[in-house]
């Protein structure tokens, strides 16, 4: 498991007269991170800062940040300060600044960025990465009803069903959760077919999946 951000985020907010644009995207390389930073100067390459910060991998072992300008350590640092705070990654969090004309000081600078990341990151919404298996469950027809409450009574929503001798249902099952198996195996006195079909990685929120 690890946490992530659902989609892209985007918020700002005026300080002190210098206008402060946060970004957030969910990214899966280093080189897609590198991108991201060259579209968003290009867009906002009248902006007097675009800084950065970015962790990559599910173990994290990507870690980079850049002031683009602004005094060392006012502002990539802070950006990658939240995302370890927010145990993210797989995540690029991008900092605009357009100067209003009174300067901020380092701890203004700090504070200014550090909220650029987070209501980015909001807007972005986190989410807990899991492993689910796609699973094919099969049973008679005489267990339909008994199989498909158990299913909306435990939360799964059914992606496919499928009639021919026998019914077919496919759902997302968290690897590891062996309750499910046994819960229609007694349901079905051992009759069901249950098959691993792939390996899905799935956004979770407040404990369901997002599709």
């Amino acid at each position: 498991m690890y946490k992530t951000i659902l989609k892209d985020g985007y918020d700002e907010f005026i300080e002190r007269k210098s206008k402060f644009i946060g970004y957030a995207f969910k990214v899966e390389s280093e080189e897609e991170a590198l991108n991201k930073i060259d579209e968003i100067k290009k867009k906002h390459r009248d902006a007097t800062h675009n800084c950065s910060a970015y962790i990559i991998g599910e173990k994290k072992l990507i870690q980079k940040y850049n002031d683009d300008g602004e005094p060392s350590g006012t502002a990539g640092i802070p950006m990658l300060e939240v995302l370890k705070k927010e145990n993210l990654t797989n995540v690029l969090v991008i900092g605009t600044r357009y100067f209003g004309g009174i300067m901020l000081g380092a701890g203004g600078l700090v504070r200014a960025y550090t909220k650029s990341a987070k209501i980015a990151i909001d807007s972005g919404i986190v989410v807990e990465m899991f492993t689910f298996e796609k699973t094919s469950i099969k049973y008679d027809y005489t267990f339909h009803g008994s199989i498909t409450n158990i299913l909306i009574k435990k939360g799964y929503k059914i992606l496919d069903e499928i009639y021919t001798d026998k019914v077919e249902i496919i759902v997302h099952n968290k690897v590891g959760n062996k309750e499910l198996k046994s819960d229609l195996m007694e349901e079905t006195g051992g009759t069901v077919e249950i098959k691993i079909l792939e390996l899905v990685d799935l956004p979770v929120l407040k404990g369901k999946i997002v599709y």
